[in-house]
């Protein structure tokens, strides 16, 4: 069958297997309650929410895949999409490569999405999903930074000034977001291109670009921002307190 009679699938890797030691000790944090809702039930279901996504892969910590398997089952999620848990790896890059393993013959579109980025709107999810079938390899959502960034030569010890180096231009500057959307066999090429070298990669689409594929932006929301400290789950609060009064969400 040639590539333009293939019809396109589209599928998600959640890499949650992260302890998410900025949040303090516990639950991992893609476990933490949001809303009275684990984090990562609020992230599957907003990768479900959009009509294009016909699978959803969750990487779970390698000694926890039971315990998110009952998770999923245990709350009400999309009937139209499959779920699929997969033990994860020691870092980020190797949870979303053991991912992609897992994804079934006849994927063409794969989204990484972050469980700690639990409010992405589905318009964001679309947009990401329609760019890639539009023939982008790799695509990320992203906003504007509104502060003014500066370079600086880290300091040897925690608390000590910092030289500055350089202020990039503020407008050539985006804040990236999840979910990143690619082509499936550019991501895989990536991931076995791109050795497993210290914590990993971090950034799927930075693996693209070290392949000297192009990648390509499209607007993020202000919504989908990474709960990663305390702060952040008050501010996760409210959101979902403003979407249950203007929704009834």
């Amino acid at each position: 069958m040639s590539d333009e009679a293939r019809p396109s699938r589209t599928a998600v890797v959640i890499p949650a297997a992260g302890r998410g030691v900025r949040l303090g000790p516990g639950a991992p944090k893609a476990l933490r309650a949001l809303n009275g809702t684990p984090m990562l039930i609020h992230a599957v279901r907003a990768m479900a929410a959009s009509r294009a996504v016909s699978l959803v892969v969750v990487v779970a910590p390698s000694d926890g895949a039971a315990e998110v398997k009952h998770l999923l089952d245990a709350h009400a999620l999309p009937e139209r999409t499959d779920y699929l848990v997969v033990p994860g790896g020691d870092t980020r890059q190797e949870s979303v490569h053991l991912g992609l393993q897992a994804l079934p013959e006849g994927v063409t579109t794969v989204l990484v999405h972050d469980a700690a980025r639990p409010l992405v709107p589905v318009d964001t999810v679309d947009a990401v999903i329609e760019a890639v079938r539009d023939g982008a390899v790799a695509v990320v959502p992203a906003l504007p930074v509104a502060d003014t960034v500066k370079e600086v030569e880290p300091a040897e010890r925690p608390g000590d000034p910092e030289q500055v180096v350089a202020t990039p231009i503020r407008a050539r500057l985006r804040a990236v977001q999840t979910p990143q959307g690619f082509d499936y066999d550019t991501l895989v090429n990536a991931h076995a291109t791109i050795a497993l070298t210290g914590e990993g990669a971090t950034d799927d689409a930075g693996m693209v670009e070290r392949l000297g594929a192009p990648v390509v932006v499209v607007p993020g929301h202000e919504e989908a921002f990474k709960v990663t400290r305390p702060l952040d789950l008050v501010l996760a609060e409210a959101v979902l307190a403003r979407r249950r009064a203007n929704d009834g969400f």
